[in-house]
């Protein structure tokens, strides 16, 4: 039993510490027409924020 507890501990540590990383689309407004751009690597969210708003002076949005 003890080694069961023990096992399902690690298990949980395991998943609790990996971050769900995906690919984004960062859509951006430029001269009134909508560009949508998609990440060609999985990333985590924060940088997947950063990535869309580098360089947009706040005219792209993370979907």
């Amino acid at each position: 039993m003890k080694k069961i507890i023990i096992a399902f501990g690690a298990v949980a540590l395991f998943v609790g510490t990996t971050s769900c990383k995906k690919t984004y689309t960062c859509t951006c407004d430029v001269l009134g027409s909508s560009i949508s751009v998609e990440s060609e690597t999985k990333m985590s969210k924060k940088d997947a924020e950063a990535w869309c708003e580098t360089g947009s002076n706040g005219a792209c949005t993370l979907d």
